[in-house]
């Protein structure tokens, strides 16, 4: 199989955040829920959002959101799962707006995949980029979103703590992150999971203070799987997150 054309929207702030999706068989966009437990600004460096889950208790400890505490331990005990809807992608073009639907139904915001495409703007080459699918969710839920950029090709470990803090605090208000991610990565049951040409999925949860990440791929048979963090920020290297 080619590999599906790229297209490509440049940030506010000139980096490339490439959109596109998997090339391979259709899905049923109807298969069966596997539900979780219960306008755009781009960023690149920010700064701590000094949020509820940010504040220490009397002790010096970080609640809630796993940050390390006074003597630099990391509370392992923090996890959070936001119930979501979920729906494969009918083809290999509507990760977008699959993914985008996945983080929507946690909100209510259950459209059909067809009607969330077109809000998008997706096309057989694919979603243009996170700018959309932040767009699209600020439309929809006047939730806040935000498009964060990983310009590296590589996540710095900054990048990855700041991957943290985004997903802690928006789970924390109920909204999944949708990511715009390229690669290959492998989850914590050793099953690789490839789209070379681009891809979008939704994170809907974390555990032991997000270093476990609940992706609920609208491409994977599987529907969910996790995956440690790190990994996450290494395959939206390049590319953003909508959070």
């Amino acid at each position: 199989m080619n590999p599906i054309v790229q297209k490509t929207g440049l940030s506010a702030l000139g980096l490339l955040v490439a959109g596109s999706c998997i090339a391979g068989p259709a899905l049923s966009a109807q298969a069966a829920p596997v539900s979780s437990t219960p306008v755009a600004s781009v960023h690149t460096d920010k700064g701590d959002k000094g949020g509820k889950n940010d504040r220490a208790d009397k002790n010096g400890r970080a609640n809630k959101d796993g940050r390390a505490d006074k003597d630099g331990r990391r509370d392992k005990r923090a996890e959070r799962m936001v119930g979501v809807e979920y729906q494969a992608q009918p083809n290999f073009y509507f990760c977008g707006p699959a993914a985008t639907r996945i983080a929507l139904s946690a909100q209510g915001k259950a459209l059909p995949q067809d009607r969330v495409a077109e809000l998008l703007g997706t096309t057989e080459a694919g979603t243009d980029s996170a700018l959309d699918i932040t767009r699209v969710l600020n439309e929809l839920t006047g939730a806040g979103y935000e498009t964060t950029e990983i310009r590296d090709s590589v996540a710095r470990p900054d990048q990855v703590d700041q991957l943290r803090t985004d997903l802690l605090d928006a789970l924390e208000d109920g909204r999944p992150v949708v990511a715009n991610i390229k690669g290959t990565a492998v989850d914590t049951d050793g099953n690789p999971h490839s789209y070379e040409g681009g891809h979008y999925l939704t994170l809907v949860g974390y555990r032991d203070g997000g270093d476990l990440v609940r992706v609920a791929d609208p491409a994977a048979p599987e529907g969910e799987y996790w995956m440690t963090l790190e990994k996450v920020a290494n395959w939206i290297a390049e590319r953003g997150y909508s959070s």
